[in-house]
């Protein structure tokens, strides 16, 4: 079933979500006042593989946290073909663009593997906003460095060579500031990666050989363990 982007049939488990607020660099800002009642809002949600967070066009009614897990951001082209625009790593939030903007979603949010997501209320979105400068100030650095991420990625798909590209695209998913929890694990599939990098799975898989080979990652079944994230970053120069 997909995971509408509403709060009816939601299980909160406040455990996870603890978790994730305390290496959340917004949440660190909060006083003890703010974070109880930011806390007491938000709901927790498993998604399987392949299921949806949230849906192009609809209301978009939550900020998104992801606990565990990783999220891809996908349109659909106009002759139905999914589209990947990028990653959401776990500790990362996204989807502030549609709630400042009051307006539906923009793209839909699909769960790579057994994904956990918090979400945040929109009043309580506005709430932060209304009443934290700290917030807000999260918010402009969370909006410039997602830009950033968007003008790399461009410039990775029209410069670089397959395999710089791949370097690229993994390494933009462990930006410290964007998903803060410190892993250097994507629990994903070579096809994923093919996915959020743009290219077919047999030359995305090509990439990760030679990046590989040269000691950036490790690839297991199911996962990638990156080893020399500084050197993925520069790849291809």
């Amino acid at each position: 079933m997909s995971v509408k982007d509403h709060s009816d049939d939601i299980t909160t488990s406040h455990g996870d979500v603890e978790s994730m607020l305390r290496d959340s660099i917004w949440a660190q800002n909060l006083d003890s006042v703010a974070l109880d009642h930011v806390r007491s809002q938000i709901t927790e949600r498993e998604v399987g593989p392949g299921e949806y967070v949230c849906h192009q066009g609809y209301p978009a009614d939550h900020w998104i946290g992801v606990i565990q897990g990783l999220v891809k951001l996908s349109v659909l082209s106009p002759e139905g073909k999914a589209i990947t625009l990028t990653g959401v790593n776990a500790g990362g939030w996204f989807g502030e663009g549609s709630l400042l903007k009051d307006e539906p979603r923009r793209y839909d949010g699909i769960a790579v593997g057994q994904t956990r997501v918090a979400l945040m209320p929109r009043v309580t979105f506005t709430w932060l906003l209304d009443n934290s400068i700290a917030f807000n100030r999260f918010l402009l650095r969370q909006l410039n460095e997602r830009l950033g991420l968007f003008i790399s990625m461009v410039s990775f798909d029209r410069m670089l060579r397959p395999e710089a590209r791949v370097a690229r695209c993994l390494a933009t998913l462990f930006n410290s500031y964007l998903y803060p929890n410190g892993s250097l694990s994507l629990k994903v599939s070579q096809e994923d990666v093919a996915q959020l990098c743009g290219m077919s799975r047999q030359r995305a898989n090509q990439a990760l050989r030679e990046l590989e080979a040269n000691g950036l990652l490790k690839v297991e079944y199911g996962r990638i363990n990156i080893q020399d994230l500084e050197a993925l970053r520069d790849y291809g120069e």
